[in-house]
């Protein structure tokens, strides 16, 4: 496969993955992204330009996720590797659980797309593959690259996805404290078996809130109640149940993000409860934390390039 581009520009959306009940299975693309673009030169280095989020922290070498995910697309359809200079616009918050590396990974991928001859050789399925091969599962990396609400799963063949209807007038939001929260911890606290009614109780759950996104708003808050995770992960996280606590004893749909420690919100008209794009003033100390929020009101379109 031959090179037909030397320069791409790349943007991908945060996610939401879980949506509550849908544990590593459902997910959502969010209202904010990070963009990158990427060169390929001759010299065989990589050089890596970062503003925003993880300035100050992440790799400028070939270790950096952007660049292995890249390197491994274009292994995947016998391209020739180049050097690489990249300049990284970081929006997506680190930590949060918003798929702020699986955003890295497909991004990663999508350049090497933007880069080959055949773009149809790296199609979205295939990306997807790749792209669960970094993270371990596709509830983030399948709305990343789709857009919108997804359903992801693996078999023996690999990750899919399938793109799930979403209303006009759902709109989105996420919460995002100050604090952290990596992943890996998040996931190490949970138990290796669960009960029966437990797992019963989630697939009910996690079947009513595809209804409820596809056009039955009124279901959101039942559709979003969670045994599996969400109360193990309470003791790694005060400020999220707290937050949760407090916006579901209104009736709103409010849930974990990914593995936290933000939260996601479902509903209609969500500024009519003073969810906002923004430092959150009346949030102020919930959790003992500072929070501001991303409010979505539109679907938002997966991951994309553009030839420079």
């Amino acid at each position: 496969m031959r090179l037909v581009a030397d320069r791409v520009r790349v943007q991908v959306p945060a996610t939401a993955g879980n949506l509550g009940p849908g544990f590593d299975a459902l997910g959502l693309a969010l209202g904010v992204a990070d963009e990158l673009d990427v060169r390929a030169v001759a010299a065989a280095d990589v050089e890596i330009e970062i503003e925003g989020e993880g300035a100050d922290s992440l790799p400028r070498d070939e270790s950096h996720l952007v660049v292995r995910a890249l390197r491994e697309a274009l292994d995947q359809v016998g391209a020739s590797q180049v050097g690489l200079v990249i300049h990284a616009t970081n929006r997506i918050p680190h930590g949060r659980g918003l798929g702020s590396s699986a955003a890295a990974v497909v991004a990663g991928i999508w350049a090497a797309r933007g880069l080959i001859a055949e773009p149809d050789a790296l199609s979205p399925e295939v990306v997807l593959d790749l792209a669960t091969r970094f993270e371990g599962h596709p509830d983030n990396a399948a709305p990343a690259i789709l857009g919108g609400a997804t359903v992801a799963w693996q078999d023996d063949e690999g990750a899919h996805a399938s793109p799930l209807v979403m209303a006009t007038g759902i709109e989105t939001a996420v919460l995002i404290p100050d604090s952290v929260l990596p992943t890996t911890q998040a996931r190490s606290v949970l138990p290796a078996q669960v009960p029966h009614a437990d797992a019963a109780f989630n697939v009910g759950r996690a079947a009513l809130l595809v209804n409820a996104l596809a056009g039955r708003p009124e279901d959101l808050f039942a559709a979003t109640e969670d045994r599996l995770h969400q109360g193990y992960r309470a003791e790694v996280m005060a400020a999220a149940p707290a937050m949760i606590d407090h916006l579901r004893a209104q009736g709103i749909a409010a849930v974990v993000s990914g593995a936290g420690p933000s939260v996601l919100v479902l509903g209609t008209d969500l500024a009519s409860h003073g969810i906002a794009t923004g430092p959150l003033e009346w949030a102020e100390g919930i959790g003992g934390e500072s929070w501001r929020g991303i409010h979505t009101v539109e679907r938002v379109p997966g991951a994309f390039f553009e030839r420079l």
